[in-house]
């Protein structure tokens, strides 16, 4: 479930400090910032599977929860996500506690969404979305790509072929931001997993994914 856009007034509590899990050597010249996904947590199978494959690349990779995964990690039950004011203010604080080191910003569909919101603003060197989702699944006249066609931010989505949030036939045809550069997951889903008569599996869909984001991710701290 994807958070309903709330109105600017919405009041916005953000707990000061936000824990991190943290991947990779911690002298690399750039940490990826990672947030998850609507209905799984930061330690899910797909971010322990990307973020390792970061890390075999020489980054550093920082993952957090929204402050509603928390929550429900702490008492067991489900809660929907935060309003959006929310979840942006938590990713400002999360990157403000990181200081002034180089860091990319990013995520897997939610995540990565709200870290395109404030990618500009923070000068992330540059934004990875993992299955952004470009709009409901079924409704592709709900879309959420206005921001998109004016990002500034050097920025990767890797999204699979067939996602039902934004298939390839979709995608290319929107106007966005020509610093969007694509990464297509051959027959993947929303979690890059392709059907079995394919002949690939997801781990060589999120290992695709990675090698893409670390060529970025080498480019923009050259």
């Amino acid at each position: 479930m994807e958070p309903a856009d709330s109105p600017a007034s919405t009041e916005v509590n953000v707990q000061t400090r936000t824990p991190l899990l943290r991947d990779g050597p911690p002298g690399a010249p750039l940490t990826l910032v990672l947030a998850h996904g609507a209905g799984a947590p930061m330690d899910s199978p797909f971010m322990n599977a990307f973020s390792a494959a970061i890390a075999d690349h020489g980054f550093a990779v920082a993952r957090f929860e929204f402050p509603y995964m928390r929550e429900r990690r702490e008492s067991g039950k489900r809660r929907p996500p935060n309003p959006m004011p929310v979840l942006m203010e938590t990713w400002r604080t999360v990157i403000a506690e990181l200081g002034d080191r180089p860091i990319a910003v990013g995520g897997k569909s939610m995540g990565g969404r709200v870290a395109s919101m404030v990618a500009d603003e923070c000068a992330a060197r540059a934004l990875i979305c993992l299955g952004y989702p470009f709009h409901p699944p079924g409704r592709p006249d709900r879309l959420r790509i206005e921001h998109l066609a004016d990002l500034r931010t050097p920025t990767l989505v890797c999204q699979g072929e067939r996602d039902p949030f934004g298939r390839r036939g979709e995608v290319e045809g929107y106007a966005l931001s020509p610093n969007i550069a694509l990464h297509w997951l051959p027959d993947g889903d929303h979690g890059f997993k392709p059907r079995k008569a394919s002949g690939l599996d997801e781990a060589q869909s999120i290992r695709s994914a990675a090698v893409a984001a670390a060529t970025l991710l080498a480019r923009v701290v050259r």
